[in-house]
């Protein structure tokens, strides 16, 4: 039977999880029954399969993208690269509730109608899987349907969570 967690289990988590540097997502979608587009930087992603590739993406509860990618069912997953802090900025401190993310920034139509963030090409489109309750989260899993052509394989100077900790979210915790 696994041990109770100690007094100390969430502060040492947060000890253990403050000194990892991930990659940050941007993950747009768009409702295909109202057209509602909505988009939010993401921390907590990755892939999570190889045959058949599949990538986990976890998007906060509290966040108004929440409601968009679950009824979308086709989504973006954007790599921005470390320059591109004043667009995680707009997709991580600005909220849908209140404002139109897309008026405030270069995108175009995808496939399905996902919206593609034009200076953000390294992305994929994928479809929604399935659902996961995680708590304040939920985790989307997706099968890549499309993905654009990238520059050689090479190891992109990706933003990472380390450069988006000034950030304030958007959303309230959840």
């Amino acid at each position: 039977m696994p041990e109770e967690p100690g007094p100390d289990a969430d502060a040492d988590f947060d000890s253990f999880v403050a000194a990892l540097d991930y990659p940050m997502f941007i993950v747009t979608a768009a409702r295909p029954d109202t057209g509602e587009r909505s988009g939010c930087l993401v921390g907590f992603a990755t892939q999570c399969g190889i045959d058949p590739r599949r990538f986990l993406v976890c998007v906060s509860a509290a966040n108004h993208t929440h409601a968009v990618v679950a009824a979308a069912g086709v989504i973006a997953v954007h790599a921005p690269d470390s320059r591109q802090h004043p667009l995680a900025a707009l997709f991580g401190e600005e909220t849908g509730d209140r404002t139109d993310k897309f008026e405030h920034c270069a995108w175009t139509e995808g496939p399905f109608g996902v919206p593609l963030l034009n200076d953000c090409p390294r992305r994929f489109v994928g479809r929604v899987l399935e659902a996961i309750d995680l708590g304040d989260h939920t985790g989307f899993v997706v099968a890549p349907v499309r993905a654009p052509d990238h520059p050689a394989p090479t190891r992109p100077d990706l933003l990472t969570f380390s450069d988006v900790r000034d950030l304030d979210a958007g959303h309230p915790r959840g």
